[in-house]
């Protein structure tokens, strides 16, 4: 058996989802506010245990064609999350006539699920607005927002800003 072989099946093994335990890793040790070694220990033993048991949900692993842009959307989208507060602050606010609600449907063009599940988890963490439903044949997603002047403008915003860029990602 060739040593280079069977490394990718042992790591694959020990961190069958890398990005998760990174990712469990860090909401540890934020949620707890603490860089102790009990929490740090514990951090990294939900890190690897975590994507063990839920390895089995995961039946289809996300093809990332650029990574790279994962980055670049996520500031945009931490950009997005501090203008929205502002906004829906200076709504809330302000006179009661410059909110107005809507539901409004979004047509996808993205058909990988991952994609279409970060699209809804970027709307939902923007203030304002809020992932409500997917269609059954997950080609329209239901958008809330707490104020729509132009709801076709919505939409072209959404495509634009968090659709075209995660297209690029999960294609």
């Amino acid at each position: 058996m060739h040593p280079g072989l069977d490394a990718p099946r042992r790591s694959q093994r020990w961190l069958p989802a890398p990005i998760m335990s990174a990712l469990v890793f860090v909401t540890w040790l934020l949620l707890n506010q603490s860089l102790s070694l009990g929490h740090l220990a514990l951090a990294a033993l939900l890190a690897l245990v975590v994507p063990w048991f839920t390895e089995r949900f995961r039946p289809e692993r996300p093809r990332l064609r650029r990574p790279g842009l994962i980055v670049r959307l996520g500031l945009l989208v931490l950009y997005d999350i501090v203008k929205s507060n502002i906004e829906v602050t200076r709504r809330v606010l302000g006179p009661v006539e410059r909110i107005r609600p809507a539901f409004v449907w979004v047509p996808l063009t993205i058909r990988d699920p991952h994609g279409i599940y970060a699209l809804a988890g970027i709307i939902t963490m923007t203030p304002g607005t809020l992932s409500a439903d997917l269609s059954d044949d997950h080609r329209f997603l239901l958008v809330h927002a707490l104020s729509v002047d132009d709801p076709q403008a919505l939409v072209a915003d959404i495509k634009a800003r968090y659709e075209a860029p995660l297209l690029e990602i999960f294609s």
